[in-house]
């Protein structure tokens, strides 16, 4: 496999304070004209000392703006000379610092009214920002100002008028602080009602998803709408999000050659992509499909995350077991260049018939689709399931073929939230497929972050790449990785899996829950202190900290008995309310936090051996059936003493008659028990 060459070329240039990073973002600035600095007190220690602003630079490897201003801007000498004369200049990766990152992306929008990346601020040697952007070009166009431009203008603006910038730096950190602020307020009843209707309204009926280009899978909104359908039976809440995650999968969007999802289309037809593939993505897209094929059976979307799945297992994971954090959009500079094609090249590796038929199902023809190449798609096909079939063969040539192309940068650090999100795909794989290898590929990733991303005092750690684990972990961090502990536990019934969700939920409430307002913080009180210590609802390209912290808090409460579990919960529920009251659809996770939390559940006891028919088969149900308003807990009939410790509630609750039996609660009312199959199964499915 050949790799790009830019990504991993010392370019034979004197390098800059970054030459030591682990960050793979930071790596590529390394040998940068810049004297860039990583985030540290040197950087800042230097700027007071000379008296210089400084210019921060957040971005991320597989950002496609980040390479395009690194070449126009941060390699070219003019540039360099203006910020190394002027500046202290700072690179800071989203991905290790999401942080800082959050910080000043929030200035970004509140000064700009639009955020991005690379994200451009620049600030007082106090970190007060005074100027916010994202790219920037080299020199002024279409009505965008040029760094060349600007450079000079800011230096200028601190050495003959600084009280005003430092006047504005101070405002700004100040609007900062009250921006994060909100009243307690309960979450309007109605809100789910208001949602869908939201929902629906911005539905594109043709294409699916919502709104126009560019368009994202947001899956968290597709979780919330199955969801609302679950809990009142609209058929157009279940038809929005089936459509959806149809028209992304026939779209540009997927790759149909090698699987997995790119970050997000650049039209409305989910035709071309922007082709950088993220590992919180994917994640989120398995659970999307397998949640869909669990209400409609519909195999196409359980292949689709298995596709994905293989492609995860393929080429995201490292020989330790770890997942590895994105794949680039470029290749040899240019976007999209390894995965898109000639017609040519197709009946090359194919021969003619197999060629012409497959260029027929994938829209592949000598015009093009996208910049005179094309990309593999279903828009126009008529592909079924059983066509899909018959052209693997084809699919797998194409596979080599392309494999010997250079390959787009691998982001290769190890987010521990990012694999968390992956370790409870694969365990809600495992639960609803019945892939053994699934729960396997958990398991190892789950013993990567046991053993390598924890400090000594067992503090859970953000960051690991080349054998170096490094910041201590955010709240969401900690939220993804107990979501996955329970999606293990419920995948498996191992009580293991429940003690240590409830071990790292008592870390995250010590690290970083508000013990005069509530709510969680963005980072532990054990972090670096900065501008300020957000507390971060809104659930964006992923769900937010709160939302799944406090989902997670209603499902252990349910599932260990502990109500004081179930009121932080509530207490979520009320600091976050007037935003999610606001703002429904841009807080989907929490909508469904919410939605189990104001609407009935129920709790589904299940106590027999293991290795007894009639206890396997109560289980596959559960595993298999969309139930999103329903825990189960299962008791070994021989030894429940190990979750009985966890939920004294099961002490009393067991085998009748020496037979598997299951306890099912409503409405904090439990029926009779059940013995029989049939009586369960019919339970069940009611």
């Amino acid at each position: 496999m050949k790799v790009d060459e830019k990504m991993t070329n010392s370019k034979e240039k004197e390098s800059n304070n970054l030459v030591n990073e682990k960050s793979p973002y930071l790596l590529q600035h390394a040998h940068n004209p810049v004297n860039w600095y990583p985030w540290n007190e040197e950087a800042f220690a230097k700027a007071q000392e000379e008296d210089k602003p400084i210019f921060l630079s957040i971005g991320y490897s597989t950002c496609h703006w980040c390479h395009v201003m690194e070449r126009e801007s941060f390699e070219d000498e003019e540039v360099a000379g203006l910020l190394n004369q002027n500046f202290v200049s700072i690179k800071v990766d989203r991905e290790e610092r999401p942080d800082i990152d959050h910080i000043y992306m929030t200035v970004c929008r509140g000064m700009t009214g639009h955020g991005g990346w690379p994200l451009t601020i620049v600030m007082t040697p106090e970190k007060k920002p005074f100027f916010a952007a994202t790219y920037i070009p080299k020199t002024s166009r279409g009505g965008m100002n040029g760094i060349l431009e600007l450079l000079p203008r800011i230096a200028g603006l601190w050495t003959e008028n600084r009280e005003a910038l430092e006047t504005s730096g101070e405002k700004v950190t100040e609007w900062l602080k009250e921006a994060d602020k909100s009243e307690r307020q309960a979450v309007n009843p109605k809100i789910f009602e208001k949602a869908y209707k939201n929902f629906y309204q911005t539905f594109d009926e043709k294409y699916g998803g919502f709104g126009r280009e560019p368009k994202f899978p947001s899956p968290h909104n597709l979780m919330f709408l199955l969801r609302y359908y679950h809990l009142t039976g609209d058929k157009k809440a279940l038809h929005m999000v089936e459509q959806t995650l149809e028209k992304m999968y026939q779209g540009g969007m997927y790759d149909h050659i090698g699987f997995g999802f790119a970050r997000y289309s650049t039209d409305r037809v989910w035709l071309v992509p922007h082709f950088e593939k993220m590992l919180y993505d994917n994640a989120l897209l398995v659970i999307a499909y397998l949640e869909t094929f669990q209400i409609g059976q519909r195999n196409r979307f359980a292949r689709v995350a298995a596709e994905v799945l293989d492609y995860i297992l393929r080429d995201m994971t490292s020989a330790e077991g770890g997942f590895y954090s994105a794949e680039d959009a470029d290749s040899e500079g240019e976007e999209g260049k390894f995965y898109v094609w000639e017609k040519e090249e197709i009946l090359s590796a194919l021969g003619q018939e197999s060629g012409n038929r497959f260029c027929e199902i994938y829209d592949i023809t000598d015009r093009g689709n996208f910049e005179g190449k094309n990309i593999p798609n279903l828009i126009k096909s008529q592909a079924d399931e059983n066509t899909r079939a018959d052209i693997e063969e084809s699919r797998k040539k194409l596979f080599s073929y392309r494999e010997v192309r250079i390959h787009p940068y691998k982001d290769d650090k190890i987010l521990s939230g990012w694999n968390a999100l992956m370790i409870a795909a694969l365990a809600k794989a495992y639960a609803v497929l019945q892939n053994p290898r699934y729960l396997d590929a958990a398991m190892k990733a789950l013993d990567f972050i046991m053993t390598k991303m924890r400090r000594p005092d067992g503090r859970l750690l953000a960051r690991y790449r080349q054998g170096e684990a490094l910041y201590p972990a955010y709240a969401a961090d900690y939220s993804y990785f107990i979501w996955a502990l329970i999606e293990l536990y419920e995948a498996t019934y191992d009580s293991n899996f429940l003690k240590t969700a409830i071990e790292f939920n008592d870390e995250m409430l010590k690290y970083c829950w508000d013990q005069e307002n509530g709510g969680l913080f963005f980072y532990g009180k054990d972090g670096e202190e900065l501008l300020t210590r957000p507390k971060e609802a809104y659930d964006g390209a992923m769900p937010s900290a709160n939302s799944v912290a406090t989902l997670n808090f209603l499902r252990l409460s349910k599932l260990t008995g502990d109500s004081r579990l179930e009121e932080i919960a509530h207490e979520q529920l009320q600091v976050f309310g007037e935003r999610i009251n606001a703002q429904p659809t841009a807080h989907a996770f929490f909508l469904s936090a919410a939605m189990f939390a104001l609407k009935p559940t129920r709790e589904i006891v299940i106590t027999g051996e293991m290795n007894e028919e009639e206890t396997a088969h109560m289980l596959k149900v559960v595993r298999e059936k969309y139930m999103p308003d329903t825990i189960t807990v299962f008791k070994p009939g021989d030894d429940g003493e190990s979750i009985i410790e966890l939920a004294p509630y099961l002490k009393d609750m067991s085998m009748v008659e020496n037979k598997t039996t299951a306890y099912i609660c409503e409405n904090y009312a439990c029926q009779k028990p059940i013995t029989q199959i049939e009586e369960f199964d019919s339970r069940i499915n009611n």
